[in-house]
């Protein structure tokens, strides 16, 4: 029987657990005694959701893509992608870290060269840790705990925003010196596309564009990019255009009309309307938060 997919939120799972630290729902560490029944059902992630696995194996999908994984290993998930486990064994001990979409957006608005980590994470979340990175993880979290944990620290919250970039940029170097694994034709369309996107969505933010640079019809992009990514091509393109905004709202001094010329959009208001139909709030509603 096909299984339902159901969205999933961490702390409706932890809320009563003695086992995490958080600051409100932006960043949460767990460290779960009772795994299994977190995931004994395909779930969609509505959060960025990291696991550093030190003991135990797990089998399942990532996006219907089958893996198997022996510790120690890490997994990086991003929102909308879906998760299903097939098994995993009674010794699994981990150590998860996830952020909220929105502290997620705005951090990753301000990391450079951001695009291939969202090409790692979509082509290969499951990565294998040796000796050296399982000590990084593990140092890194007591780190994070302790930061975390200190409520009378004025600058917790900036602090844990710099840790949680370290995180990032450390991930994106393990992954750039990983060994190129053997990709399919639907994977390397995904990756070429992303590319695309990471180049041109400054100037392009039409389907039919990135389709006749690829060689291939709107409709088999589309329908390429949703069956291995879990997200729509005009979704990669939209979030895809949206970071550069946010990026330019939060950390330059341009104005929102400047911002929408440099992204090629015809009008201020054409650019507000696009903004907000993707974020949520309008531009200068979000440089506000």
């Amino acid at each position: 029987m096909k299984k339902n997919v159901t969205p999933f939120n961490l702390l409706d799972k932890v809320g009563s657990s003695d086992d995490y630290i958080a600051i409100e729902e932006d960043i949460v560490l767990f460290e779960p005694k009772h795994i299994e029944s977190m995931l004994d059902y395909p779930f969609k992630i509505d959060v960025v959701l990291a696991v550093v696995c030190l003991q135990g194996t797990l089998k399942g999908s990532v996006n219907l893509k089958p893996y198997v994984a022996q510790s120690p290993f890490f997994l990086l998930l991003l929102p909308s992608q879906i998760l299903q486990e097939e098994f995993m064994s009674e010794d699994f001990k981990g150590l998860f870290i996830t952020l909220s979409r929105r502290f997620a957006d705005n951090l990753l608005s301000q990391i450079q060269d951001k695009f291939p980590l969202f090409l790692s994470s979509v082509n290969n979340p499951v990565v294998l840790l040796d000796k050296e990175q399982v000590n990084f993880m593990k140092m890194y979290y007591r780190i994070m705990k302790r930061v975390i944990g200190n409520a009378q620290n004025p600058y917790r919250l900036e602090s844990a925003k710099h840790l949680i970039m370290l995180f990032f940029y450390t991930f994106g170097s393990w992954m750039h010196n990983s060994p190129e694994q053997i990709q399919s034709k639907q994977e390397a369309l995904v990756k070429n596309f992303l590319n695309l996107v990471h180049t041109h969505c400054k100037e392009e933010r039409g389907l039919n564009f990135y389709a006749d640079k690829l060689h291939i019809s709107p409709k088999h992009l589309s329908k390429v990019i949703k069956e291995n990514s879990n997200m729509s091509a005009a979704a990669w393109i939209d979030n895809s255009v949206v970071l550069e905004a946010r990026a330019m709202l939060k950390s330059t001094n341009m104005t929102i009309q400047q911002i929408s010329e440099e992204l090629n959009f015809p009008s201020q208001s054409f650019f507000g309307k696009y903004f907000k139909r993707v974020v949520g709030m309008s531009p200068k509603e979000y440089q506000k938060t």
